[in-house]
């Protein structure tokens, strides 16, 4: 509640005009407190959709590995979820936004205008992640969620907890450890890959949802990162392009080895 202090009725008025005046002045002060006062919920309630921002005492850097060790004795999809957002919710506007100047640190030194695809997407995803968890947990999904956590994916966390057990990297281990959450949940709550549709990769492919199964162009590089989502991502690898099988969302460049493939070993003539 805010109070108003050091405010005097004005001294020229006297008697009944007094009395009006007083009466006035009290009248605009409470319409006054009341307006500040939703002024203030309002604005809490604004930062509620958020999260609260994170005490050092709350996730530190320390305790990722134990974190680890709890997402990992989730047995349902719908458990894992649950305790996925507790931590994430806990997060605020601002460690968003420090994953993002993260990320835009990592790629300054790609081609302008495949960074500048590249992190819209990535932000898209983080901030589209974080409002999908937000409501998921307030409309009570994770009880609908009945499918077991199968024994690979809990290796998923063992592999967390290495990345996030040191400072190297460039970001702090507690923003290390959102990533993962927010790519933990996507790929293994909600079945979804671990980068978003549309996510552009080098060369002109994206990652592609069609018929029912994700596609990914780098599916098959799993063994080549060792922090890599790949072996726990449910997408496929985009299929090869062959005169029977053309890509599920062809680029120009797609296009173009479709008719040279079609060309050179079918006997295409035209």
């Amino acid at each position: 509640m805010v109070h108003i202090k050091n405010l005097a009725a004005p001294l020229s008025i006297t008697g009944c005009t007094c009395s009006i005046a007083r009466a006035a002045f009290n009248c605009n002060r409470r319409e006054y407190i009341v307006t500040v006062h939703m002024f203030l919920q309002s604005e809490n309630l604004c930062m509620g959709l958020f999260g609260k921002k994170p005490a050092p005492e709350i996730i530190p850097d320390a305790r990722v590995d134990r974190q680890c060790r709890e997402l990992m004795r989730a047995t349902t999809r719908g458990e894992l979820g649950e305790r996925i957002a507790g931590l994430v919710l806990l997060y605020s506007p601002s460690d968003i936004q420090q994953m993002k100047r993260n990320f835009e640190t990592k790629v300054r030194d790609l081609d302008p205008a495949y960074r500048e695809r590249l992190t819209a997407k990535i932000t898209e995803y983080l901030l589209g992640t974080c409002q999908r968890i937000r409501l998921d947990n307030q409309q009570g999904v994770y009880k609908t969620l009945k499918q077991p956590v199968l024994p690979a994916q809990k290796n998923y966390w063992e592999m967390v907890a290495r990345q996030c057990g040191d400072e190297e990297g460039g970001d702090l281990p507690v923003i290390r450890f959102l990533k993962y959450l927010l790519a933990g949940y996507s790929m293994l709550v909600l079945e979804e890959p671990g980068h978003a549709v549309g996510t552009p990769f080098p060369g002109g492919d994206e990652v592609e949802y069609t018929g029912g199964v994700y596609y990914c162009p780098v599916r098959e590089k799993a063994s080549d990162v060792d922090a890599a989502l790949c072996p726990f991502c449910p997408a496929k690898q985009t299929p090869s392009i062959g005169y029977l099988r053309p890509a599920t969302k062809p680029t120009e460049r797609n296009k173009q080895e479709f008719i040279d493939n079609c060309y050179r070993y079918h006997n295409f003539n035209g």
